[in-house]
C-alpha cells in the first residue's frame, strides 16, 4: 500500500441545455481545468478524473451507472457550474453506489467588479445551482460530504483528500475477507458481534478456520525459508543475545520465523486482508504468534487479538486510509494508567502484537515468558512509539447499529525507562483530559481494543463513518461530558426510531 494513485475519483459537472452551446463549452472547459488542478494537487492522494459534463437525466443516469461499474472508481465529486435542475438527478442518484462528495465552488474566485454582466451571471451560477443539487440529495437522504471554498484553496484540497482516503478505505472493504483462527476469547462481550450484519453493512466477510488448518501450513514450511527470514530479522532488529546462533532461546526464534512464513502463506493463499487469533486456542502451535503478527501488520494486514474481527477490519481500513502519510496505524489496547493528577497518562500496549510501524527507534527482538496461554515463550518486537498527535478508534456493535468511537490524543515518549516491560508500548494523553476522555469512552461503549493512528485525522474517520452509514462518536478537546451524554441519548433515540438495523 505505497500509493493510492490507482484509486480514481470522478469529477462530474452538472448543467443544462438552456444556456446554449457556447456556454456549455465554457462549462466543460472550466470543469476540465478544475479537475486537472485537483489531480495535480500534492494534497490529494488519489487520481481525479474529468468526466464529460452532464446536461440531461439520461446522461446523469449513464454516468452514475458507469461509476458504479468502474473497478478503480472509489467515489464521485459533483459540482453544478450552472443551474442543473435536480429532478434530472433523481434516477442517477438512486443507483449511485459509490461515495459522493459535493464540491460547492465556482470557477472564478473573485467577482470581476468592472466587467460583470448577465452573460457572466448566467455562466457562473454555482451559488444557487449547488443549492438545487443539495436539496435533492437531502430530500433523497443521501450521505455525502459537502466541501465549500475555491477549488485552488489548499484547505479545500485537504478536505477532498480526507474524504478520498475514507473512500479508499471503504473500497478496500468491499468483498474483503477476514479470518478468525478459532473463536473469540471466552465470555468476552465486546469482541462479539453480528458478522452477517457486518457483511450487509460493510461489504466484508468474516469466517473461521480451526487453528489446526494453520498448523498444517506451518508444518510445511521449509528450513531454507526459515533461515532466510531469520536473516531478515538479523538485519532489521537488535536481537537479544539469547536469540543469537549460540543463544539459549535460538530455537524459539526459528519457530517464530516458521510461524510467520506459514501464517503469511495461509493469508495469501486465502486472499485474506486481516485476521485474528486467541491465546485460548493454540492447539498444535508451540508459541503464540508475536513477531509474526507484528510484521504482518507492518505489511498491511489488519489484526486484532482474541477473535476481535471488528477491530481487525478497522485496522486494515485505517492502514489503507493512511497510505503514504508519515506514521502508522496499529492494533492497540488501553492497558494501564498513570493517574498522576499533574500528568495523567495512558500506557497502551498488548501482550505481544503492536505494529512496528509506530516505533520511534529500531525495535529490539526478544523472547520472554507470556504468563498465559500455556505455551513456550514467544518472540516479540519491543520498542517505544513516537510522540505526536494521534487518535484511537473503536468499532463496536451496539445491537441496533454499529458505532465508531474516536478519541483524539497526544502521544508522548515514556517519561521513564521501562526495563522490565517486554512489549511494544505507546503513551498518550487523551483529549480533552484523562477523566473526561475515559468517562466519555466508557459511556459510549468503546472497546478496550482499538486502532491507534499516528497519521489519520478525526475528519477522515468521520467521513468514513458517513460513507458507511454508521454512527460516529467524537471525543476531543471540545468534549463536555454533560453535552456528550445528551448527544448519546439523542443518538439512541434516533436509531431506535429508525428500526432495529440500518441498511
Amino acid at each position: 500500500m505505497k500509493s493510492l494513485q490507482h484509486n480514481e475519483v470522478w469529477f462530474i459537472t452538472g448543467s443544462q441545455h438552456l444556456y446554449g452551446k457556447e456556454t456549455l463549452n465554457q462549462v466543460a472547459e472550466h470543469a476540465r481545468i478544475i479537475s486537472q488542478e485537483l489531480d495535480r494537487s500534492k494534497q490529494i492522494a488519489v487520481s481525479i478524473k474529468f468526466k464529460p459534463i452532464v446536461t440531461t437525466a439520461e446522461e446523469i443516469f449513464q454516468t452514475c451507472q458507469q461509476a458504479g461499474q468502474a473497478e478503480n472508481c472509489i467515489g464521485v465529486i459533483a459540482w453544478m457550474h450552472t443551474f442543473s435542475p435536480a429532478k434530472m438527478w433523481i434516477n442517477g442518484l438512486k443507483i449511485l453506489s459509490k461515495p459522493l462528495l459535493h464540491l460547492h465552488t465556482q470557477f472564478n474566485r473573485d467577482i470581476p467588479w468592472d466587467e460583470i454582466d448577465m452573460d457572466f451571471m448566467n455562466l457562473n451560477q454555482s451559488a444557487h445551482g449547488d443549492r438545487e443539487f443539495g436539496f435533492i440529495c437531502s430530500r433523497m437522504k443521501i450521505n455525502r460530504k459537502v466541501v465549500v471554498g475555491h477549488w485552488r484553496d489548499e484547505a479545500v484540497h485537504r478536505q477532498i483528500d480526507a474524504w478520498s482516503r475514507a473512500a479508499s478505505g471503504w473500497k478496500d472493504w468491499q468483498g474483503a475477507k477476514f479470518i478468525r483462527f478459532g473463536d473469540n476469547m471466552r465470555n468476552v462481550a465486546v469482541t462479539e458481534g453480528d458478522k452477517v450484519e457486518a457483511e450487509l453493512k460493510f461489504g466484508f466477510s468474516v469466517n473461521t478456520h480451526g487453528v489446526g488448518d494453520l498448523v498444517e501450513e506451518i508444518n510445511l514450511v521449509k528450513g531454507e525459508e526459515v533461515a532466510a527470514l531469520v536473516e531478515e530479522y538479523v538485519s532489521s532488529y537488535n536481537l537479544a543475545k539469547n536469540l543469537l546462533p549460540d543463544g539459549s532461546k535460538r530455537e524459539s526464534l526459528l519457530e517464530a520465523a516458521r510461524i510467520e512464513v506459514g501464517l503469511e502463506k495461509f493469508l495469501k493463499n486465502g486472499g485474506y486482508k486481516g485476521f485474528s487469533n486467541t491465546f485460548e486456542d493454540l492447539h498444535g502451535m508451540q508459541q503464540l504468534p508475536g513477531i509474526a503478527v507484528q510484521r504482518l501488520m507492518g505489511k498491511g494486514y489488519g489484526y486484532a487479538g482474541e477473535g476481535d474481527w471488528k477491530t481487525a477490519a478497522l485496522v486494515r481500513a485505517m492502514k489503507v486510509m493512511g497510505t503514504g502519510l508519515e506514521g502508522g496505524n496499529a492494533f492497540m489496547e488501553d492497558y494501564t494508567y498513570h493517574f498522576d493528577p499533574e500528568n495523567s497518562l495512558v500506557l497502551g500496549a498488548h501482550m505481544l502484537e503492536v505494529d512496528e510501524c509506530l516505533a520511534a527507534e529500531k525495535p529490539s527482538c526478544e523472547v520472554h515468558s507470556l504468563g498465559i496461554g500455556g505455551k513456550e515463550d514467544p518472540v516479540r518486537l519491543v520498542f517505544n512509539a513516537k510522540g505526536g498527535k494521534g487518535l484511537n478508534a473503536s468499532l463496536v456493535d451496539m445491537g441496533n447499529r454499529f458505532r465508531l468511537v474516536i478519541n483524539e490524543v497526544q502521544a508522548i515518549a515514556p517519561p521513564h525507562d521501562l526495563p522490565r516491560l517486554p512489549v511494544a508500548r505507546v503513551m498518550w494523553k487523551p483529549l480533552p483530559d484523562m477523566k473526561t476522555a475515559c468517562a466519555a469512552w466508557i459511556l459510549a461503549g468503546g472497546a478496550h481494543h482499538t486502532c491507534f493512528s499516528q497519521n489519520l485525522t478525526a475528519e477522515i474517520l468521520n467521513d468514513f463513518a458517513d460513507i458507511a452509514g454508521i454512527e460516529a462518536v467524537n471525543i476531543d478537546a471540545g468534549t463536555d461530558l454533560r453535552q456528550f451524554k445528551k448527544e448519546l441519548q439523542w443518538s439512541e433515540g434516533y436509531y431506535q426510531s429508525c428500526g432495529s438495523r440500518h441498511h
